[in-house]
């Protein structure tokens, strides 16, 4: 996921990977992707944390340029994709990580922090940018046309389609979503009938001019002949074949390798020798390849089924070592005679507002879970080192669990090569992974309306943006 392709700070690597998503996109017969997202998260309670690259400004505008060149190349290739910037904007700034909630930031604060990277995405060519959920000083972003028509369009000379989100029209104005300058909108779910008769009575009560119509008309044709549909209309069924392909899953464990933060490293436990006689690899996260890929894989809300195809943490734990390696799903199996402990802990799977913390629903939190900290426990303080790996989509309070470690790992959420974590480990390659967000030391951080921030000093972080050790 984003949020460690943020942590590589490698923006040719995110290129790259777009670039191989888009023949791959291409090869299931779509030309155009819903990415990337280019939220700057405020606060580690929001549930797309993941979908973003970084709270930096800076890196985030490096890596937005990058994926739009990777995914769109010349665009009218048959290996290229058009790609979307979203969430237009302040959609990763609500107060107190609310999906959909409000940004109550200054014009000054959204100029400097959240729109440099919409500006070096239409410079690389986007075709098209959708438009967020959240409100801004209590307007809907869908129907904020200071935004959507001055500032994107006019502003930045943006010349493709502005769309709306799931359900935008009907949920945010309707035909105030329109006149804002939003082109095309996702109708779906029973709205296509709704937006169709709104958008027609409109147009009959002159409520939306032709003019707007015609713009919009004239930015999706544009895009379509930029695509090259009207030569070329169908996907070239021969990629189907580059789906999967070595070449392609080399480059995914590079990105998980490039992606791992080594936040902890006592007297130097890792890198791991080879020929350790006993490894004891401990937690459903270390054999499970759902729960070690997080949301919007398989389905919206990700999985917890170990899919096949991929490679679980496990799985490269065994291939990399010379010894004997066992696997402890639940921590209770009481191998405290192994050398090491590897414990693999983290979240479960979730996707938009269903990961938001502080909601309600109580699923979700910013520390570990009970059952987890059980895992720890049961191997701290035996005799033997102990190495602790988070998976997980945004940075959590884990800060007596790294006390507890004499190694810890950020993993993020690395995806079907998990066997790049053990590549790393043994000491095949070193850490290259930076925090692409600052690490909180205490829920009692997100007590205010946001998390520690790169440009919030208010809040002291347990380690700050950048941090990360190697070999």
């Amino acid at each position: 996921h984003n949020i460690g392709l943020g942590a590589t700070h490698n923006p040719e690597l995110v290129k790259k990977i777009a670039a191989i998503t888009a023949i791959e996109t291409q090869a299931t017969g779509f030309n155009w992707t819903f990415s990337p997202c280019i939220a700057i998260p405020f606060n580690e309670k929001w549930g797309r944390v993941y979908e973003a690259f970084s709270e930096s400004t800076e890196l985030t505008t490096k890596m937005a340029k990058a994926s739009v060149l990777g995914h769109q190349g010349k665009l009218n290739g048959t290996t290229t994709v058009m790609a979307t910037a979203k969430h237009y904007v302040g959609d990763g700034s609500t107060d107190y990580g609310t999906e959909g909630g409000e940004t109550s930031l200054s014009a000054k604060e959204i100029s400097q922090r959240l729109l440099p990277p919409y500006k070096a995405a239409v410079n690389a060519g986007v075709g098209a940018v959708m438009v967020g959920f959240n409100t801004l000083n209590g307007n809907a972003m869908h129907a904020h046309k200071a935004l959507i028509t001055d500032t994107l369009k006019t502003g930045m000379g943006f010349d493709g389609i502005v769309m709306t989100d799931w359900k935008g029209y009907t949920r945010f104005g309707r035909n105030d979503v329109i006149n804002a300058g939003v082109d095309m909108v996702m109708a779906v779910d029973g709205d296509l009938l709704k937006f169709q008769e709104g958008l027609k009575r409109g147009i009959l009560t002159d409520s939306v001019s032709m003019d707007r119509i015609d713009d919009a008309v004239r930015r999706i044709l544009r895009q379509k002949f930029r695509l090259g549909l009207f030569e070329n209309p169908y996907p070239d069924s021969t990629l189907v074949f580059k789906i999967g392909r070595a070449k392609h899953r080399e480059v995914a464990r590079q990105a998980v390798r490039e992606s791992l933060v080594l936040l902890k490293n006592k007297n130097n436990t890792l890198p791991l020798k080879k020929d350790t006689p006993k490894i004891v690899v401990v937690g459903e996260h270390a054999n499970n390849t759902g729960l070690q890929s997080g949301g919007w894989t398989i389905n919206w809300q990700g999985t917890v089924e170990n899919y096949k195809g991929g490679a679980t943490i496990f799985d490269g734990i065994k291939t990399a070592s010379k010894g004997e390696v066992l696997y402890d799903a639940d921590a209770s199996g009481n191998h405290t005679d192994a050398d090491l402990a590897i414990v693999v802990v983290g979240e479960t799977p979730y996707a938009e507002y269903f990961g938001d913390i502080g909601d309600g629903n109580g699923k979700f939190g910013l520390t570990l879970t009970k059952t987890h900290q059980e895992y720890i426990n049961a191997y701290s303080h035996k005799g033997m080192d102990l190495i602790i790996i988070l998976i997980s989509g945004r940075p959590l309070v884990v800060t007596d669990q790294i006390d507890q470690s004499d190694a810890f790992i950020a993993a993020w959420l690395p995806g079907s090569e998990g066997d790049g974590i053990a590549e790393v480990l043994f000491g095949d390659y070193n850490f290259k992974g930076k925090l692409p967000h600052s690490w909180p030391k205490s829920v009692e951080d997100f007590d205010k309306t946001y998390g520690p921030n790169l440009w919030d000093n208010s809040i002291p972080p347990l380690f700050p943006f950048g941090y990360g050790l190697n070999y």
